[in-house]
């Protein structure tokens, strides 16, 4: 091979870099890259708080959306939806109860 021939083969790749990276650039500026919400004033409403493998077929994925928590069990032969909670959890359900006036309430009384 001559030193032709390498510099064509170099400029070849350096050109179809280029074009992946302009395809790359144009298609994140038309909004088609994945997943992503566009827009500061939007807030994400969709969120994976933890993921954790149980084994090589199954995961469960703790999903916060809005307000709520949902613990999903995802697997080769489908999607289970194990629970679904208020945001913040077991802490936030418990702090809740104990600032509603019947919980406070003493077991014999009677709410007037």
């Amino acid at each position: 091979m001559d030193l032709d021939q390498y510099i064509r083969f170099l400029m070849a790749l350096l050109f179809v870099v280029a074009l992946i990276m302009v395809v790359a650039w144009v298609m994140r500026r038309a909004g088609m890259a994945g997943g992503t919400v566009r827009g500061r004033s939007r807030q994400r409403r969709l969120s994976v708080v933890e993921a954790l493998p149980i084994d090589a077929k199954r995961r469960l994925i703790l999903v916060r959306r809005d307000d709520r928590e949902h613990l999903i069990l995802l697997s080769a032969n489908g999607d289970l939806l194990v629970d679904s909670a208020p945001a913040g959890g077991f802490d936030a359900a418990l702090a809740g109860t104990a600032d509603s006036p019947a919980a406070s309430a003493p077991a014999g009384s009677q709410p007037r």
